[in-house]
C-alpha cells in the first residue's frame, strides 16, 4: 500500500520506482539498438555496393582493355610480316643488273624514305627475330611493338644480347628474352612504353593494357574495400573516375588502330599486285637485265619500289607517345597517323 506522508504527499515503494526506471531504460536502449542496426545495414549495403560496382568497372576495362589488345596486336603482326617478306624484295632487286638509282618520290607534300637495302635487310631480318620470339607471348606483346614503331623495333631486334651473343642466332625463350630486352630501352624512348611482359595495370586484368596505357595505376580502390564503407565507395568512385578516361583512351586507340589497319592492307595489296609482275619477270622468266626490261616492267619495278618505302614509313609510325608523368595516360600520336595515311592515298593514287 501507498504510504501518505505528513503534508499529504504519497511515497512509492523502492522496487516500483526501480521497476519504472528500468523500463524506460530498456525503451531507450531498444531504440538505440534498432537505430544501431539500422546504420550497420546502411554501411553493409553501402560498401556491397561499392564492391559490386567495382567488380563491373574492372570487368569492363578488361573486356575494352582485351579487344584493344586483340587490335594491336593484329596490327603488330602485319607491320612485322611485311617487314619480313621485304626479303624477297630485296633479294630480286639484287639479280636485277644495270639498275639506274630510283628517283626519291617527293610529290604533293608526301617524302618517302629512300630506299636502302642494307637498312630494309635489317628491318626483315629483325622483323623474322621478332615474330620467332613472339610465340606464346603475353596478350598486347606484338601490339607494343606497334605502339612504339615495328620499323625501329625490328632494327633494334637484330643486335645482340646481354651476353653479347647474336640474337639472330637465338632460338625459343632464349630468343624471346633477349629480343625484348634488347627492345626494352629503344621502344620505350620511342614511345610506346617497351615490352614488358607480365605488366599489369590492375592486378588481374589483361597485361597488353600495360603496353598502352602506361604507368597509371587505378586499382587502389580494390585494396580499401575491407574499409569503412564511406571510404571504400569514395575510393570506388575515383577509381571508376579513372577507369573511364581509360577505357575512352583504349576505345579511341582501338579504332585508330582498325583505320590504320586498313590502310596498311590496302597499301600492301597494291605492293603485292606490282612485286608479282616484278618477281614473276626476273625469277620466273630470269630477265635480269635492266635494259631488256619493257616500259610497262620497268613502271612496275619504280611503283614497287615506292611502295616499299611507303610501307616502311607506316611501319615507322608509332601509334602511342609516352606520357611524362607516370599518373598520366599515354597519347595516341593522332597526327602523326593522319599524316601518314594521307600519304597513303596520295601515292596510291599517283601509282594508279
Amino acid at each position: 500500500m501507498q504510504k501518505i506522508e505528513r503534508g499529504g504527499k504519497v511515497k512509492m515503494p523502492l522496487p516500483i520506482i526501480l521497476g519504472v526506471g528500468a523500463a524506460i531504460a530498456g525503451a531507450a536502449g531498444v531504440g538505440s539498438g534498432a537505430y544501431g542496426a539500422i546504420r550497420m545495414k546502411e554501411a553493409n549495403d553501402t560498401l556491397k555496393n561499392a564492391e559490386q560496382q567495382h567488380r563491373n568497372n574492372v570487368n569492363r576495362f578488361e573486356t575494352i582493355s582485351e579487344l584493344t589488345s586483340g587490335t594491336m596486336d593484329e596490327l603488330g603482326n602485319l607491320e612485322l610480316n611485311i617487314l619480313k617478306n621485304f626479303d624477297a624484295f630485296s633479294d630480286t632487286m639484287g639479280k636485277i643488273q644495270n639498275r639506274p638509282e630510283f628517283r626519291n618520290y617527293e610529290e604533293q607534300g608526301v617524302k618517302l624514305p629512300e630506299y636502302n637495302p642494307e637498312e630494309l635487310e635489317k628491318a626483315s631480318a629483325g622483323a623474322a627475330v621478332i615474330l620467332g620470339a613472339l610465340g606464346g607471348a603475353a596478350l598486347g606483346t606484338a601490339g607494343g611493338f606497334a605502339a612504339s614503331g615495328v620499323a625501329v623495333s625490328a632494327v633494334t631486334a637484330l643486335g645482340t644480347a646481354s651476353t653479347g651473343t647474336a640474337i639472330s642466332t637465338l632460338s625459343g625463350a632464349a630468343a624471346t628474352n633477349a629480343a625484348l630486352a634488347a627492345l626494352g630501352g629503344g621502344s620505350l624512348k620511342a614511345g610506346g612504353g617497351g615490352v614488358l611482359l607480365g605488366g599489369t595495370v590492375l592486378s588481374g586484368v589483361a597485361a597488353g593494357a600495360a603496353l598502352f596505357v602506361g604507368g597509371i595505376i587505378f586499382g587502389a580502390a580494390g585494396d580499401k574495400m575491407a574499409e569503412k564503407a564511406d571510404t571504400a565507395y569514395a575510393e570506388m568512385k575515383h577509381a571508376e573516375k579513372t577507369m573511364d578516361d581509360i577505357c575512352q583512351y583504349l576505345e579511341e586507340l582501338k579504332n585508330i588502330a582498325d583505320e590504320y589497319i586498313r590502310s596498311l592492307k590496302k597499301v600492301h595489296q597494291l605492293y603485292m599486285k606490282n612485286f608479282a609482275w616484278v618477281s614473276f619477270t626476273v625469277n620466273n622468266v630470269h630477265k635480269t637485265d635492266w635494259c631488256l626490261f619493257t616500259s610497262e616492267e620497268k613502271k612496275a619495278l619504280e611503283n614497287t619500289a615506292l611502295l616499299v618505302g611507303l610501307l616502311y614509313k607506316m611501319c615507322q609510325v608509332n601509334l602511342v607517345i609516352k606520357a611524362e608523368n607516370e599518373n598520366e595516360i599515354n597519347k595516341i600520336n593522332i597526327q602523326a597517323v593522319n599524316e601518314v595515311m594521307q600519304d597513303t592515298e596520295k601515292v596510291s593514287a599517283d601509282i594508279l
